[in-house]
């Protein structure tokens, strides 16, 4: 299987300002110095808590916002070198599903517009575009009848469903599903969730699955990336992340998940310290201020290697954690 993305040491630093007092400008470091790839055809999960990065990663790979420094190519295309004019034809192979469906679409313009819109960059006459946008309302689980209506006359799940369709429209070979059922209810998610599942195989689309969810994450992607502070901590097959993770960061996640057993009585975990601030990092591993498993080492950054065949961790002992009790999830 061949990489259609390739990302090599990408960094994205913001400024936050300078202080009253010092008038020293302090730096955020987003996404600091991250490499992976996503497959043709698979679906790689990116997991972590918020202000993680993961979002901003995947705003870089669409050139959304500009990086610090690093490289991402698309079939050995680098992204990042490319001018405006060589940008524009690359963007309707990449496309994006946001978070929030209810800011993500015009209010003022109804669906057949929305998707119109998107239909004038394959130069289809109006008649195809017609027939197009009834093709795609049926593909995300719309009626035609659906077409002359605004955003605001459909339910959190069918809005999620008609940015999907609008993403789809310029037929992309990579989509990113920033957060998607993040912001919709429980009972809508796996509506939106098995869309993505049956679009991506029925299409053949390569997708970047970002989630703070492990549980979601677990269901939708072949492969799933940890970050931690703007840095991938662990990376490995999606079985392997539940069964047997390599990292403290991925445990505690995996932890946090709640067990849909009301008689399940979890042992609660070690006290753990204070989390690092990113203005508070100074070196070593990002993580080491929360782990329980810490130790003097851990003042030297961890390198993200292989440590099982396709398992990738950035811990000095992850190859000494204990076991990890996996939970039915």
């Amino acid at each position: 299987m061949t990489d259609l993305i390739r990302v090599e040491n990408l960094v994205k630093h913001f400024s936050a300002g300078s202080g009253f007092l010092s008038g020293v400008s302090a730096v955020v470091k987003a996404v600091d110095g991250i490499s992976f790839t996503v497959r043709s055809g698979e679906t790689l999960g990116l997991v972590g808590e918020s202000g993680s990065g993961k979002s901003t990663t995947g705003r870089l790979l669409l050139r959304l916002i500009e990086p610090s420094s690093g490289a991402a190519f698309y079939r050995d295309q680098n992204i990042f070198a490319l001018s405006r004019a060589a940008m524009k034809p690359l963007r309707s192979k990449m496309q994006i599903v946001f978070q929030d469906p209810y800011s993500s679409l015009n209010p003022r313009v109804t669906v057949s517009n929305i998707l119109r819109e998107a239909l004038e960059l394959r130069s289809l006459s109006k008649s195809e575009q017609e027939n197009e946008i009834t093709r795609l309302l049926e593909t995300v689980g719309l009626r035609n009848a659906h077409r002359n209506r605004y955003p605001h006359e459909f339910s959190g799940g069918q809005r999620q469903s008609i940015g999907i369709a609008r993403a789809l429209a310029v037929k992309p070979e990579f989509l990113i599903a920033d957060e998607p059922v993040s912001a919709l209810d429980v009972s809508i998610q796996a509506q939106v969730l098995n869309l993505l599942l049956e679009i991506q195989q029925s299409l053949g689309l390569t997708m970047l699955f970002i989630a703070h969810d492990l549980a979601v994450v677990r269901h939708m992607s072949d492969r799933i990336a940890v970050m931690y502070l703007g840095k991938i901590v662990e990376l490995a097959d999606s079985t392997k992340i539940y069964l047997d993770p390599r990292h403290p960061y991925t445990r505690t996640l995996l932890d946090a998940i709640p067990i849909a057993d009301p008689e399940a009585r979890p042992a609660p975990a070690p006290a753990e310290a204070n989390a690092l601030s990113r203005s508070g990092y100074t070196g070593g591993c990002v993580f080491r201020a929360r782990c329980r498993y810490a130790q003097e080492k851990c003042g030297e950054q961890p390198p993200l290697i292989e440590i099982n065949p396709g398992q990738f961790s950035a811990c000095h002992f992850a190859g000494e954690l204990p076991k990890y009790a996996a939970k039915r999830v």
